[in-house]
């Protein structure tokens, strides 16, 4: 069993910047696939970016690239979201995920849910 729990959303002024972090518990965090995925209302969730459990691999939605970094710390069983230049459109929930198979975008792959965290941007 893996525990997550994100943190660092907030409101904050398009342009600005925003780090959440995602804490893991139980099983060892080295284990397993890292993604962050998040959920604007009325849409579906949508996958970000990934990292492998290595930390070797990352892979980021093309919607994102060059604005999002995901990046770990295994000695802190935690995985971050490092979030630049924010657009309102990336108002949204944002929740990280655990897949012990393998690294993927698809969020039905994914082991374990942590409750997420609102990120909201004004314009």
């Amino acid at each position: 069993q893996v525990q997550l729990v994100e943190s660092g959303g907030g409101l904050v002024q398009a342009g600005g910047s925003l780090r959440l972090s995602c804490a893991t518990s139980g099983r060892t965090f080295a284990s397993y696939h890292m993604g962050w995925f998040r959920q604007a209302p009325g849409q579906g969730r949508e996958f970000v970016a990934g990292i492998s459990r290595s930390g070797g691999t990352r892979y980021y939605a093309d919607s994102v690239k060059g604005r999002f970094t995901i990046s770990s710390d295994n000695a802190k069983n935690t995985v971050y979201l490092q979030i630049d230049s924010l657009k309102p459109e990336d108002t949204a929930v944002y929740y990280c995920a655990a897949a012990g198979a393998v690294l993927t975008a698809y969020a039905d792959r994914y082991d374990y849910w942590g409750q997420g965290t609102q990120v909201t941007v004004s314009s």
